[in-house]
């Protein structure tokens, strides 16, 4: 076999005896008639029908898939399915069966997915070819006429596919091979003369398409997927062609008979006759034999097994062998079935093994393109071009060198390529570098400068200004350049500026070296909006130093409505609105008109004209100037204009100015009109009267308190204390004061009189009006007090008289209807002391509190709300004494909080304190009774119109507690009344509310002491004490609580 002009390199290793003799321990004396790999396994097939899965430890899992044999097998590559054709039967058509290897059925053999014929319609003929595709979907089988079966369909699980002959009466098809590409799907079928493709991608539509008019032998066509390689390749006696879907690709030209053709990866292994032993048997004289007998040499030619990297066009290795059965690639290996069923592996050695392999023998550029192809780590790649530029260096080729130098840029230092072309005076290869170094980005100010010098050596003139001016792909330090081209040409040094955009070199060089102020303003015109504020700012004060008024119409223009001058042109006939203009902070350049307050306030008033939503320092910083100039001047008509202009800034509503800051500014210089507007504006009435007294302006102080008096009445208070204090007052605006003091009552008469002492030159017809004012007001006041004190009396005595008869006197309820229902009253009924009376069953449903009477409630609600509110408010004492400092009337607040109850000493006695007698409890338990036995007997009952409640006699007098405020008090009354029989009895109060509320008023009432043991009351009659006759003979010395 010959390979013209093809390295050879060792880069695999190969172990024979792989399996150490256990494939021909399983196989014995059967022969392989089948071949595949897949998933991790490598399958067999044998003549006697089973199929043998061999894992990576080689070891072996057997199964009968036919009864007399097996002709073709496929395995999927990547999923668990195998497919295989044989025969369960002679003289009938072959079987196709579908296997999953990872699930196995009850025998423990790979289970049998799906079984149908592999036949051609009206004809029995051999199969010769299988093929698959990943996802097994697609699946094609060739036979020994020319015919092509095509099945579509998941072939796993559809029971029926429908088959499609794709081509008939042709010669044996010898291989074929399915390319799917993310729109397209492909099938190559080749036979002994012809080489065809068919694009199957769409049903029912396959189209063929002829490639080529010479085939192959069996066995020696496949697919080479592999990254950018997707060929079809063909071995051929002369050469290995390669096709794709647009026609024939490159073509390699391998002398020699192949045999076999196996790929992986990018390396192809071809199996074929040793070129030094003549072949007998020519191609044409028979047709190879095909079917049952897969080995390929029977007779003992030698074979070489060659391996290519079709990639690198490498002979990788090469290896004599006898009889080759099959190649197969699985593991990231090669391993070779042999004759004698022996496996044999092709390893291939790890990258490091291979460079090293490489680089001992100075093939740099092999092993560069090695590296390349295998993703090499970077840093290793750079690495190996320095070796290589340090071989060619060394060897005198400095051009080769210097292109190895080139691709180090970026990882390795540039200076030590440098310092080796200095020593070896190599400048045109130092600038060449030094180019690259700039087209890279790598390159620093030092490398600039030394690329320019190495220009200017060698007197490259015009390269040095393509340099600078031409070539766009460099990337150098320009500033450098700059400085270069500042020493000799300022001309070379605008346009390299100007090209590179660095606008801040340009006005550097017009202002400070060529001291073109006009220039470098039209330059700023030109800029973009930010590039043109950023450079204004920072030569803004070189500009408004020397060329004033033309930077003042650059600013206005800068911070109103900028545009680029050529834009500015271009849009100034179709207009454009405010906000499409780009407008600067003015603030940022009020520092640039420190020497020139003209000119600033030029800039201001311009501002203001066209917007008013500028910051406040805009405003203040313009209001601060026109008061400077306004305090300089002392021309009449030239105050007024800038007062008038001070004016309308402080009155429009648009302005934004700090008040504040211009208040404090107005002050300063003193100016009147400022300072009225703002203490207005701000409602500091007292600093207006104040400026008016300060001034002796007492007629505009009058005007002043007349004006504000409503908004602030201490303002004719601080008016007439004035007075005391400036003994140039005239007493004659006195009267207007103390008229307002008296009307609106702003001060005591004493007060006024105090303060009225203190003036100078006052007489008293000038106080009699008010003094007669105040007398007559004080008299009807005295009147009206007196009224009010002898109406309340009336009303205390005639409150304590009823209290005295609801607490003495017999009750009489006279009540006959309903106060709910407004019915005729019936029992059992209930009554209650302010003469409401209601049915039982009226007064549970209608009333929310069983001691309360429901038409009285919301009332005496309100009432004990104001107790209980005037209660809470006695414990307020930060509040009445700060109430206290802020009222005008101390006396009147004092009576006001006596009169809420403030001061009074609170006694609050719960109903667990109140003490019972026998009497009322005799009462309330025969009440309890009456109005039982009266529910149960379920009489008919009449109300008595009238019913009276007389006085208890002495034996049976009830002691009633005094009663507190916060506790409600009732009474209820329940007339169970027979026929037989009247009563009426009063269950004892518990709750009194309003009678409560109006006793706590009187002091009539004596509270009963809590202490049981203190002594009886004295209107107790002595006659109802039991123990009263044997009280002499008990030892008083005996009692512990005696005195």
């Amino acid at each position: 076999m010959a390979f013209l002009e093809w390295r050879r390199f060792n880069f695999f290793d190969i172990i024979y005896d792989a399996d150490r003799g256990s494939i021909n321990k399983a196989l014995e004396d059967v022969r392989v008639t089948a071949t595949g790999s897949g998933h991790g396994l490598l399958v067999l097939g044998d003549s006697d029908g089973n199929v043998h899965l061999i894992t990576r430890n080689f070891s072996f899992k057997t199964f009968q898939a036919y009864n007399i044999s097996i002709s073709l097998l496929e395995m999927s590559r990547n999923l668990s399915f195998l497919v295989t054709i044989g025969g369960d039967e002679p003289g009938i058509n072959p079987l196709i069966k579908i296997w999953d290897v990872d699930k196995d059925d009850r025998h423990g053999n790979p289970t049998c997915l799906r079984i149908m014929r592999a036949s051609l319609p009206n004809r029995a003929v051999q199969a010769t070819c299988l093929c698959l595709n990943e996802s097994l979907t697609l699946m094609a089988i060739g036979f020994i006429d020319g015919s092509v079966a095509f099945y579509r369909g998941n072939l796993p699980r559809e029971r029926k596919t429908k088959q499609k002959i794709l081509q008939e009466n042709q010669q044996s098809v010898t291989g074929i091979s399915f390319q799917e590409t993310s729109k397209s799907t492909y099938l190559f079928v080749v036979t002994l003369s012809t080489v065809d493709f068919y694009n199957i991608t769409h049903k029912d539509r396959e189209t063929k398409t002829r490639l080529d008019n010479i085939g192959c032998s069996p066995k020696c066509s496949l697919l080479l997927d592999y990254v950018s390689m997707d060929h079809f390749m063909i071995c051929r006696d002369d050469a290995v062609y390669c096709y794709t879907t647009d026609g024939r690709g490159p073509c390699y030209a391998i002398d020699g008979q192949k045999i076999m053709v196996q790929a992986f990866k990018s390396y192809i292994v071809i199996i074929a006759k040793d070129s030094n032993v003549k072949n007998k048997q020519k191609s044409s004289a028979a047709t190879p034999a095909i079917g049952n007998e897969p080995k390929v040499s029977l007779d003992k030619d030698n074979l070489t097994l060659t391996v290519l990297d079709i990639q690198n066009k490498f002979i990788v290795f090469s290896v004599p062998l006898k009889e080759v059965q099959a190649v197969l690639a699985e593991w990231g290996s090669f391993y070779v079935l042999t004759g004698s069923n022996s496996m044999c592996q092709l390893v291939e050695k790890d990258l490091r093994s291979k460079l090293a392999l490489l680089l001992k023998k100075n093939l740099y550029d092999v092993s560069i393109r090695i590296a390349k192809n295998h993703h090499y780590d970077e840093d290793a790649l750079v690495e190996l071009f320095l070796q290589y530029g340090d071989h060619l260096y060394y060897k005198g080729d400095h051009n080769g060198a210097i292109e190895q130098y080139m691709k180090t840029i970026g990882k390795l230092e540039p200076s030590y390529v440098i310092r080796k072309l200095v020593a070896s005076h190599q400048i045109d290869k130092l600038t060449t570098y030094l180019q690259a170094l700039h087209k890279q980005g790598q390159a620093t100010a030092d490398h600039t400068a030394l690329l320019l010098n190495c220009y200017t050596k060698l007197n490259q003139i015009d390269k040095l200004k393509e340099f600078i001016m031409k070539d766009r792909d460099v990337n150098f330090d320009v500033e450098v350049a700059l400085n270069v081209c500042r020493q000799t040409s300022s001309v070379d040094a605008l346009l390299l500026a100007e090209k590179h955009h660095l606008h801040s070199w340009y006005l550097k060089i017009q202002i400070e070296d060529n001291h073109q102020l006009s220039d470098a303003l039209n330059y700023l015109g030109k800029l973009e909006f930010n590039e043109a504020v950023e450079n204004t700012i920072r030569y803004g004060s070189i500009l408004m130093e020397k060329a004033p008024k033309e930077t003042t119409q650059f600013l206005k223009r800068l911070c109103t409505n900028y545009r680029p001058n050529e834009e500015l042109n271009q849009v100034t006939s179709v207009g454009l609105s405010d906000q499409e203009y780009d407008r600067a902070p003015p603030e940022d350049f009020i520092h640039l008109f420190l020497n020139n307050p003209e000119c600033l306030i030029d800039f201001l008033e311009h501002l203001i004209e066209t917007s008013s939503k500028w910051n406040q320092l805009v405003y203040n910083t313009l209001v601060e100037h026109y008061l400077q100039v306004w305090s300089k001047l002392s021309v009449f008509t030239g105050k007024l204009h800038y007062e008038q202009k001070i004016i309308k800034i402080l009155e429009s509503p648009e302005s934004n100015c700090d008040k504040h800051q211009v208040l404090i500014l107005c002050q300063a210089v003193n100016f009147r009109p400022g300072l009225i507007l703002l203490y207005e504006e701000n409602k500091m009435y007292q600093q207006i009267l104040q400026y008016h007294l300060t001034q002796k302006d007492y007629s505009s102080a009058i005007a002043c308190c007349q004006r504000f008096g409503n908004q602030d009445s201490s303002l004719w208070v601080q008016a007439l204390w004035a007075g005391a204090r400036d003994k140039d007052v005239p007493p004659s605006i006195l009267k207007d004061i103390l008229y307002v003091i008296e009307s609106k009552q702003l001060l005591s008469p004493l007060e006024v009189v105090d303060a009225v002492c203190s003036w100078n030159s006052v007489e008293i017809g000038d106080v009699r009006s008010y003094l007669n004012s105040v007398l007559r007001t004080e008299l009807k006041t005295t009147d009206h007090e007196q009224a009010l004190i002898q109406k309340y009396t009336q009303d205390s005595s005639r409150i304590r008289k009823l209290i005295h008869d609801i607490q003495n006197s017999p009750i009489t309820f006279q009540g006959s209807r309903c106060s709910a229902c407004n019915n005729q009253l019936e029992l059992p009924s209930v009554h209650f002391l302010c003469q409401h009376s209601f049915h039982q069953h009226c007064f549970q449903s209608y009333a929310d509190h069983e001691n309360e009477c429901p038409e009285c409630l919301p009332n005496n609600k309100q009432i004990f709300d104001v107790i209980k509110a005037q209660a809470q408010s006695s414990d307020l004492h930060e509040t009445f004494h700060s109430q206290l400092e802020r009222a005008d009337d101390g006396f009147s607040l004092v009576a006001d909080y006596f009169g809420r109850g403030i001061f009074n000493k609170l006694t609050i006695i719960n109903d667990a304190m109140k003490p019972k007698s026998v009497a009322t409890s005799k009462a309330a338990v025969k009440n309890e009774v009456t109005s039982t036995s009266q529910v149960r007997n379920q009489r008919p009952q009449s109300l008595l119109p009238k019913t009276v409640l007389a006085p208890a006699t002495d034996s049976m007098a009830v002691q009633r507690p005094p009663v507190n405020r916060a506790e409600s008090y009732s009474s209820t009354l329940e007339a169970n009344l027979s026929r037989d029989q009247q009563r009426a009895e009063l269950t004892p109060c518990d709750d009194l509310r309003l009678a409560d509320a109006i006793a706590n008023q009187s002091k009539t009432v004596s509270p009963v002491g809590k202490n049981p043991f203190e002594q009886d009351d004295e209107d107790y009659p002595r006659s109802n004490n039991p123990f009263e006759d044997d009280g002499d003979d008990y030892d008083k010395n005996l009692n512990p609580f005696a005195n």
